[in-house]
């Protein structure tokens, strides 16, 4: 079991003097005085009672003890046994200087006339006062049991490591964390798993004294303060927590940590931070405060005095500590103002001399944010938490973790820009050796010592040197044909790029980020040395760049920065400049990880996290874990770490699978003519729903047809299909009017009942798919969150594409690359969603007739409304939804938009461009003569129009 104190008052008679701060009904801060409980007697709650001086005319002189030989034996006796017992107890000889309640052996009290108090008034008696033990006199043990769990072998020394000694790297800091017992569960746990095991010395969380270690953290190292409870603010808590800290740990310890029990601290820079400042002089390290407006000059500060805010953490040299230590009472008994960390600042200056140190830095180093709630909730890639040691404060718990993911992927960056580094300094020393770099896998440092002893393919194989250790330039990459000649795309407002479906369009998220990253660390090296040169130099904007990305070696970068250049040393100055960036990101090693079911092969899971979905002043629900976290998308960063499941997760999660499985989907087709196309749709939906019992119906919106008559046909072969499969929804509905695709759709929409059941997918004739299809519609349409736009592929004109072979038909619809077709990022016409979602966007436009912009109107209203509904967007690319090529006719009636549209597909379809590429050059020379009889005839034709008009 964990070990838990309570902490017991030198003086219980100081409590009842003690102001403790409170809040009336009208919000106004009173003070009011409050008395301490009366103490009750416990088991070794007791130290050993001071030996009070005699009168002088009763005292006994050395000479008058050698006159009574009783008197003499009788201390040479208390002597040995004092010892005696002290070395047989060992660690129980050191009482702790603050009372601590000890808990007896489970199953066991006390019995009348034992304990502490007899112990130690017979040594008293002895003429010996100090020790204590299991001899005659001790405590004698019955029941019923105290507490479960809670031993009187447990020291508060045990929550040191066993390696925090003196001089050792983990004896650099004790870190004391204020917490409540209602935050036991969810803060303190959200520490104890995150940064708390992680410092470089040890680690305790502060509670009242009726606290106990939560049942999903048994481990946690608890200090019951003893006299103390969660009322706010924690004055007392704060005050008792240090005197606490310098009892018990002050000789093992170098710094002391005050913090928060819903701040994150970086224990590789609070380390690094340490190091460099002498404990041994009394130091007190804090982001300096006054007070608010409302609050200056309430504080009963001085126009020099100020305080450490407690939020960010405060820190404590073992100097300021063993001067402030000792006089808490007094402290306590002297408050002037209802803040902790306002008293605890003004206590440090009266007892240690010193204030919070006066640095405008600290405000970056032990970083407050203001926004409350929703501080460290959002994007973590900014300057502030890049820099900061200690970040406050995260009050939503689980982003604890979050920021933990987070800030463990810069430590992982940072350890392989350094090993990059390495292989760097190896092949430039192999270089200077005369040795080849391609063969840096079997150098040798001498004879018989390889440089590298784990051979590629082996489980420590650091990666291969000639590789990883060019140095960063542009011309890595060396094209050996045209094929391999890396593009660049042009950067502005806009990205340009030769090769893209979209010659010209916006900066992708992915890059934005991408350059965000770049030119952080790009400012951060130019200002490494800022405060030497007396210069500071501040990014504005990219004016201009080029980008491109090598497969082999990394993001190449060419940007035009503007800065602005600040001197604040020697002549001022302030100036705009630009500066051309080299810049390159190296691709390292390739890391594998290894999962099944979202899970890592080989590594066992850590114990649930027991949280609430009301917040952290919610009772804890059984059974949760971290999958919580992973469902509300707090640990989308990296996506670094493992789903975390235990078995009722596991169980719930297959109970959501099959709940996705047995969604209905309500198939919309609206059709004119085209029975081949439509009995091969029929084909592939028999085969891949009705065979294989998917919850599916199909509804036809059937058109006449001016091109071919096949009304009845198709009505037939519906009814073949309906009794073939009568347990399943299958129906024709004939509209008497021309074709509208925006008019069909909302017909069949009608058709399908308001419910549950009521997942719509708007399908083309044309379209071929499979099961797995069916499964993404079901996962990724959402009702009132979320529809889905799959992006189909859409097959080239097999003429084109198989002109060598002689096909008109493709021969697998399903073979899918650059050759054979292309993704219509802007088709839109196939969609699933739900019915009250296509309701509450205001539904297709049904004054739109004819072929197209229906489905672009639907996807605006829906990326429109999106704030006010709540319905997002999701795209994806399906590779098993394929648009099977057919000749587009564009009838020249239609409205100009839609004819420019359908004239765009048709053109999309002929072929890829290398395709028609080839086209042209095999037919190189007959479209040169059909080009220049083309330029010749238009020059007749304009004479012959000229003259005519003379006439």
């Amino acid at each position: 079991m964990p070990p838990t104190f309570d902490l017991r008052d030198e003086d219980d008679d100081d409590d009842h003097d003690y102001l403790r701060a409170g809040v009336s009904g009208d919000g106004v801060r009173v003070l009011r005085s409050v008395s301490a409980p009366a103490p009750t007697l416990t088991p070794q709650a007791f130290r050993l009672p001071p030996l009070r001086r005699r009168p002088a005319a009763s005292r006994s002189t050395p000479a008058m003890l050698l006159r009574r030989p009783r008197r003499w034996l009788q201390l040479c006796a208390g002597v040995i046994m004092g010892l005696a017992i002290g070395l047989l107890v060992g660690t129980a000889t050191r009482m702790p200087d603050i009372g601590r309640q000890c808990f007896p052996p489970d199953g066991a009290v006390p019995a009348p006339g034992s304990g502490p108090a007899a112990a130690a008034a017979q040594s008293a008696g002895s003429g010996f006062g100090f020790g204590f033990g299991y001899g005659p006199g001790s405590e004698r043990w019955t029941s019923p049991p105290s507490p479960p769990g809670y031993g009187d072998d447990h020291d508060p020394l045990h929550l040191l490591e066993p390696d925090s000694k003196p001089g050792g790297r983990r004896s650099l800091v004790m870190v004391g964390v204020m917490t409540a017992d209602k935050y036991l569960p969810t803060r303190a746990a959200a520490v104890w798993d995150t940064w708390g095991k992680e410092l470089p010395g040890g680690i305790a969380f502060f509670s009242a004294s009726y606290s106990r270690p939560p049942p999903n953290r048994p481990d946690l190292p608890l200090v019951a303060l003893k006299g103390v409870d969660d009322s706010y603010p924690p004055q007392k808590k704060s005050f008792r927590m240090i005197e606490y800290l310098w009892e018990q740990y002050g000789d093992h310890f170098e710094w002391f940590l005050r913090a928060d029990d819903d701040v994150y601290v970086r224990p590789d820079k609070l380390e690094k931070l340490l190091r460099s400042v002498d404990s041994s002089k009394p130091q007190f390290i804090g982001q300096a405060g006054r007070g608010n407006q409302e609050e200056f000059g309430l504080l009963s500060l001085e126009f020099d005095e100020n305080f450490c805010m407690g939020g960010p953490g405060v820190l404590f040299s073992r100097e300021t500590l063993s001067r402030v230590a000792p006089h808490v009472k007094h402290c306590l008994k002297n408050l002037y103002t209802t803040h902790e960390d306002v008293e605890l600042g003004r206590c440090v200056q009266r007892f240690a001399g010193i204030p919070c140190t006066w640095s405008y830095e600290m405000q970056n180093i032990l970083y407050h944010n203001s926004s409350g709630n929703d501080a460290f909730t959002g994007n973590l890639k900014h300057r502030e938490v890049h820099r900061a040691i200690t970040l406050h404060p995260i009050k939503q718990y689980r982003h604890l973790y979050r920021v933990h993911n987070y800030l463990g992927q810069l430590k992982i960056q940072d350890s392989w820009q350094q090993a990059l580094s390495l292989h760097r300094d190896i092949v430039a020393m192999l270089q200077l050796l005369g040795q080849d770099p391609a063969h840096a896998d079997d150098a040798q440092l001498a004879q018989n010592v390889p440089l590298f002893h784990a051979k590629r393919g082996d489980r420590d194989y650091l990666g291969d040197s000639a590789l990883l250790g060019k140095p960063p330039g542009l011309n890595k990459s060396r094209p050996r044909r045209e094929a391999e000649v890396l593009p660049w795309d042009f950067i502005s407002r806009s990205l340009f790029s030769a090769g893209h479906a979209n010659p010209r369009r916006r900066i992708e998220s992915a890059l934005r980020e991408g350059m965000d990253d770049v030119v952080r660390e790009v400012m951060d090296m130019i200002n490494a040395f800022s405060k030497q040169r007396g210069r500071v130099i501040e990014y504005r904007e990219i004016l201009y760049g080029y980008h491109r990305l090598d497969p082999v070696y990394g993001a190449d970068y060419i940007l035009d920065l503007l800065l602005v250049y600040k001197k604040y040393r020697g002549k001022k100055m302030t100036v705009p400049v630009r500066r051309h960036a080299y810049l390159q990101q190296q691709f390292t090693g390739l890391e594998i990880r290894e999962t099944v079911e979202g899970e890592e092969v080989g590594r066992q899971p850590p114990p649930d996290l027991t949280q609430s979905e009301d917040g952290d002043d919610a009772p804890p629900q059984p059974g949760s874990s971290f999958r919580e976290a992973f469902e509300s998308g707090l640990l989308r960063i990296g996506d670094a770490l493992p789903s975390i499941l235990g078995r009722d997760g596991r169980d719930e999660e297959a109970r959501d699978e099959a709940s996705v499985r047995r969604k209905m989907i309500n198939f919309i087709l609206p059709l004119a003519g085209r029975f081949s196309t439509f009995s091969r749709f029929i084909s592939v939906f028999e085969e891949e729903c009705l065979m294989n019992a998917e919850q599916v119906a199909l509804f036809v919106i059937l058109f006449p047809s001016e091109q071919e008559v096949s009304v009845n046909e198709t009505v037939s072969l519906m009814s073949s299909l309906q009794r073939r499969w009568p347990q399943h929804r299958l129906a024709v509905v004939p509209v008497f009017d021309s074709f509208a695709r925006a008019l069909a759709l909302e017909i069949g929409a009608a058709q399908v009942k308001d419910g549950e059941e009521d997942l719509l997918f708007f399908v083309d004739v044309d379209m071929v798919f499979n099961r797995a299809t069916l499964e993404r519609i079901r996962v990724n349409t959402i009702r009132g969150r979320q529809a889905y736009f799959p992006i189909v592929f859409s097959e080239f004109e097999p003429a084109t594409v198989y002109r060598d072979q002689g096909l008109s038909v493709a021969p697998n619809h399903f073979l899918i690359n650059q050759d054979t077709g292309y993704w219509r990022q802007y088709g839109f016409g196939i969609v699933s969603l739900y019915k009250s979602d296509l309701r509450r966007v205001g539904g297709f436009d049904t004054s739109i007739r004819g072929w197209g912009k229906e489905d672009v109107d639907l996807y605006d209203k829906f990326v429109a409304s999106m704030a006010a509904n709540n319905v997002s967007v999701f795209r994806a690319a399906d590779p098993n939804l394929v648009h099977v090529f057919h000749i587009v006719d564009c009838d020249p009636n239609l409205e100009a938009s839609q004819l420019k549209m359908c004239k765009g597909t048709r053109a999309d379809t002929l072929g890829g461009v290398s395709q028609l590429a080839q086209g042209v050059y095999a037919q190189g020379r007959a479209i040169l003569d059909f080009a220049k009889k083309r330029r010749a005839a238009a020059p007749a034709a304009s004479a012959a129009g000229a003259g005519g008009t003379g006439s």
